[in-house]
């Protein structure tokens, strides 16, 4: 087993998932003098020290369409893994287990394992784990750390591992952990969940998972939406007591903050009433703490750097930011219509998420990134 400040005292990192796509859709990034700069190294610059990269198992339609979303095969898990090393930064990998995103309202088999259950479904998860992390480790980029599933709050490979089947949902995450071990011992293994505010979710999901013969690993994962999970000081109980009660490192690990409403109807493909709503009202009782302007999004990650930091038993290890690089950019949403077909969904094929990254929309630097540089831990 392996732990994450055996090389790491705190990590500032990023998920840069869609760079590929959005590169090759012309996409340019700046430093803060104005020129034009590849953006991992604008980001290292303002104290990235780590990069997250999704991996879906096979994210095109049968007649080969590709699903968008940064279209994130192992083609482009191996390609983003060399340009992060290539600059000395940690590399987390995120395996989905599905040929799309992957999440707290969708955990959809891949299409190559449709028909897969018991055994044969648990055995697809170990060799495709083992699979992956064999062919990174031949191209030089073995992961730091693997994340065994996406918020997996309710479960993964659904119907077979949907929550409150605490027993399928434990053999399948051990079928994960298994190949992961079986090509490193010592590479940090994490659990993610969504809605880090959630205390009762996780207690119950961990509670179950261990009751259920669950493997050890690493590190839990959070993830926190402040549009949707409540508040901070909601995120700060649940790491404290998840510290206390479980003893594993804690990472956010999928966070993002919006910076401006500006053009959003343009942009993201919603209507601008749609957001201000979602922005300007409580959910669940609950108002956002930080507005959404540049300097709203700066305070915001301060306040979330110091609170996680300041976990019991130093347990508090970092966060990673989910997509601070995908700024508008026709051509690039995160789905398209072949995808939706697949998850059997109907949501817009804009991007939602453009105006929570950490450059504006013409790829400057925003003051956040000042606040991560210069935040320590």
């Amino acid at each position: 087993m392996g732990k994450i400040s055996e090389k790491m005292k705190f990590i500032k990192g990023m998920d840069v998932s869609t760079l590929l796509e959005l590169e090759s859709l012309g996409v340019k990034f700046q430093d803060e003098d104005g020129d034009q700069r590849d953006v991992l190294s604008v980001l290292q610059e303002y104290g990235t020290n780590a990069i997250r990269i999704r991996l879906w198992n096979h994210p095109y339609s049968q007649q080969g369409e590709p699903y968008g979303g940064g279209t994130n095969d192992m083609e482009s898990a191996i390609a983003l893994a060399q340009r992060a090393r290539d600059r000395g930064m940690y590399v987390m990998l995120d395996l989905h287990y599905s040929d799309f995103w992957a999440d707290p309202g969708k955990q959809v088999k891949p299409k190559a394992w449709a028909d897969f259950t018991g055994k044969r479904l648990e055995y697809a998860v170990q060799d495709f784990t083992v699979a992956v992390l064999r062919n990174m480790r031949v191209e030089g980029v073995l992961p730091d750390m693997v994340q065994v599933g996406n918020e997996i709050s309710n479960g993964l490979l659904w119907p077979d591992g949907k929550r409150p089947n605490y027993e399928n949902i434990a053999w399948l995450v051990n079928a994960g952990i298994r190949g992961v071990r079986s090509m490193d011992q010592d590479t940090p293994v994490m659990i993610h969940l969504g809605n880090g505010c959630d205390n009762a979710l996780h207690r119950e999901w961990f509670d179950n998972y261990f009751e259920n013969d669950g493997s050890d690993f690493d590190v839990i994962g959070l993830s926190y939406d402040p549009f949707r999970h409540g508040s901070l000081a909601d995120l700060e109980y649940n790491m404290r007591d998840l510290a206390q009660r479980y003893g594993k490192e804690l990472v956010v690990a999928q966070v993002s903050m919006g910076h401006t409403l500006e053009d959003y109807a343009v942009h993201q493909g919603l209507k601008s009433a749609e957001y201000e709503e979602m922005a300007d009202k409580p959910f669940q009782g609950k108002k956002m703490e930080y507005p959404v302007t540049k300097q709203g999004q700066a305070d915001f990650m301060e306040d979330l750097m110091r609170r996680i930091s300041q976990a019991p038993k130093g347990l508090g290890k970092g966060f990673f930011y989910w997509e601070p690089a995908w700024i508008p950019a026709p051509g690039s949403g995160e789905a398209t219509k072949a995808s939706l077909k697949y998850v059997k969904d109907s949501v817009p094929c804009g991007n939602e998420r453009a105006n929570r990254a950490l450059f504006d929309y013409e790829g400057k630097p925003l003051p956040a990134l000042n606040v991560i540089k210069n935040f320590k831990a």
